[in-house]
């Protein structure tokens, strides 16, 4: 049976939330206490917000698209500041849209799941998230700010799950500054134990207006298939997880520095 990670931090209301303190990287670890993630934070009780502020986070990276961010606005304790960045506002492909439509048409939907095509869009938005001008834009803006000398308030970034657009963030950061493969790839999969059972009352609703079960789950959780499609898209485009930051991004090789000096620790 899978097991939570000891970086899961189970807050009802914030699901998917973990620190990425501890895990290895190049040259140390990754600082405690500086950089979380996790899933909407649109739900976050009272109860909760008190114990999000005990975290010490001061600033939160929302990486929905504006539709769902105004749908659901995040709800934060006083004194966090809140950046809203919008990955997939290029793309053509409105995942958000198509889950919310998944229970309109059982019969469509399964048929669509059947055939996979469901998993292709996902592997294309990971295309997305490397490629389109909005995602390069907003996951520049994400990594420069937190490279920023001014800029040192412990953070979290999160989307509607926390595991497509929260997950490349993830992988992205802990590749740049040199974990190895397994590390990334277990802090990515991580998201399928401390996610789904969240998501149960959404499954059984889905279940219960005639969506199959088994074909549902592989859309709502991570798939190591998702990871390299996008790690694919970063060979094919910049050559290198270097290039990506550098060229994709545009970021400097001091804010690259920046990075590694405020997140890697060898204590």
């Amino acid at each position: 049976m899978s097991q939570l990670s000891p970086r899961t931090i189970a807050l009802p209301t914030a699901p998917n939330m973990r620190t990425l303190g501890g895990l290895e990287v190049a040259g140390g670890r990754i600082r405690d206490g500086v950089i979380y993630r996790s899933a909407t934070l649109a739900y976050l009780s009272d109860c909760d917000g008190e114990h999000f502020r005990d975290l010490g986070i001061k600033l939160v990276f929302d990486l929905r698209t504006s539709g769902e961010s105004d749908a659901q606005p995040d709800r934060l304790p006083e004194g966090i500041d809140l950046v809203n960045l919008d990955v997939l506002a290029d793309s053509p492909l409105d995942l958000a849209a198509s889950m919310a439509m998944l229970d309109k048409d059982p019969a469509a939907t399964n048929a669509m799941l059947a055939t996979g095509k469901a998993i292709s869009m996902l592997e294309h938005s990971y295309s997305d998230f490397v490629s389109q001008p909005s995602a390069r834009w907003a996951y520049r803006t994400f990594f420069e700010t937190l490279s920023d000398e001014n800029e040192q308030r412990p953070a979290l970034f999160h989307c509607t799950t926390g595991k497509d657009r929260t997950g490349w963030a993830a992988a992205a950061l802990l590749l740049l500054l040199g974990a190895d493969a397994d590390t990334v790839r277990a802090d990515y999969l991580q998201t399928n134990t401390d996610l789904l059972p969240s998501l149960a009352p959404m499954i059984e609703q889905a279940t219960a207006a005639g969506i199959d079960a088994d074909l549902l789950v592989p859309l709502l959780s991570v798939q190591e298939s998702f990871l390299d499609t996008a790690l694919a898209e970063v060979t094919k485009q910049y050559g290198s997880m270097q290039g990506y930051f550098t060229e994709g991004l545009g970021l400097s090789e001091s804010r690259i520095g920046a990075l590694r000096e405020r997140f890697v620790t060898t204590n």
